[in-house]
């Protein structure tokens, strides 16, 4: 119901179209215009999943951040976050678009080539023929490279541009009309550096266990789903600002395999230790190893939907599994949902569906 509240309080013209709030339909409003947009969320919904529909307008105005939006439908916790970030990128979008039409002085030209030559043209990945888009590169202190891409304004440097960036907290720049392009790579590698804990966290856990989702994560990503046996994993949420205590975890297998390391989680939540890496604690607290990436193949203990005979599907794996221990077979939820939502002897309570496993009929 707050989430509903939230969402009526940012988009008031956005409304639910149905009673499980899969559906939204209305519009998002930007620098004073109305869009016209539909979101469609799976039964589970998972951001990660939705499908967005707009008008061919929209579309058009959206165009160059396509990325941008699929990274935060990743990374958002919800609809409202969603939409918030949604409302900023499309006021930048419609800040941008203003901004191609608006013949720019000869000042402009001078000073954004001569704040390029300060910088460095080594550290410039990328200029649009218009002189209106620029992309810089940087390189953290681990090696890392990353860029940020500055959208300049015929006002500049009155006004600052705007910044994307791939980061999983937002990027902030502090500006004044006698501050240069150098001041905003400044900050900008200030804040690879407040990072680097974060980055250096999901790298290790990327580099040595198998990770089943994301899959080609970005580094504003902030969870990953983690292998650990056969059809049982754990899905973590890191803090970004705080990498090195206990992340969120939820474990995801059939429960006799898994309520044993929800015991030894709660167990053991005390020994966690912010001295040493977030993988190493997570190995300590669980008593487990998680599978290696030298030692073994995916195919060792990630097995297909036993409905679709698929394992990504709409870049979803298996995430549900038969919990008697003599079938164990995993099953993506839309394909195990809509199986039993067919059964004539399945049944459902509120939003849990019970019915035969399509395997074992237990």
């Amino acid at each position: 119901m707050a989430g509903a509240r939230a969402l009526l309080r940012h988009c008031p013209l956005l409304l639910p179209q149905d009673r499980h709030g899969t559906a939204y339909e209305g519009f998002v409003t930007a620098q004073g215009r109305d869009f016209h947009i539909r979101i469609l969320l799976p039964k589970d919904l998972q951001l990660k999943n939705a499908r967005i529909e707009c008008s061919w307008h929209l579309k058009k105005i959206l165009r160059g951040y396509r990325h941008i939006l699929k990274q935060r439908l990743h990374s958002c916790p919800d609809l409202v976050s969603f939409m918030v970030e949604l409302k900023t990128v499309l006021e930048i979008a419609l800040k941008n678009t203003q901004d191609l039409h608006i013949p720019r002085p000869p000042e402009y030209y001078s000073c954004l080539v001569r704040d390029l030559e300060t910088l460095g043209w080594n550290r410039v990945a990328y200029v649009d023929t218009g002189l209106t888009t620029v992309k810089l590169k940087a390189e953290d202190s681990c090696g890392r490279q990353h860029l940020i891409t500055l959208k300049l304004n015929a006002k500049y440097p009155t006004e600052p541009p705007g910044c994307l960036v791939d980061f999983p907290v937002p990027f902030a720049v502090s500006w004044m009309p006698q501050n240069s392009l150098i001041d905003i790579y400044n900050q900008f590698l200030a804040a690879l550096e407040s990072l680097k804990e974060f980055w250096d966290a999901l790298d290790e856990i990327d580099g040595k266990t198998w990770v089943l989702e994301p899959e080609n994560p970005s580094r504003s990503a902030t969870t990953r789903r983690i292998a650990i046996g056969n059809n049982v994993s754990v899905n973590i949420e890191v803090d970004p600002r705080h990498p090195n205590m206990l992340p969120e975890c939820y474990f995801l297998g059939a429960d006799h395999e898994v309520n044993p390391l929800r015991t030894k989680l709660n167990n053991n939540m005390h020994l966690w230790d912010p001295e040493i890496s977030l993988l190493q604690n997570l190995r300590e607290l669980l008593e487990i190893d998680f599978p290696s990436r030298v030692v073994l193949e995916k195919s060792d203990f990630a097995k297909d939907c036993g409905i679709c005979y698929a394992y990504r599907l709409d870049g979803s794996v298996p995430d549900h599994v038969c919990d008697d221990p003599r079938c164990g077979q995993p099953f993506h939820q839309a394909c195990l949902y809509e199986w039993l939502q067919g059964l004539p002897t399945s049944r459902q309570s509120f939003n849990v569906i019970f019915g035969e496993c399509p395997y074992c009929n237990k």
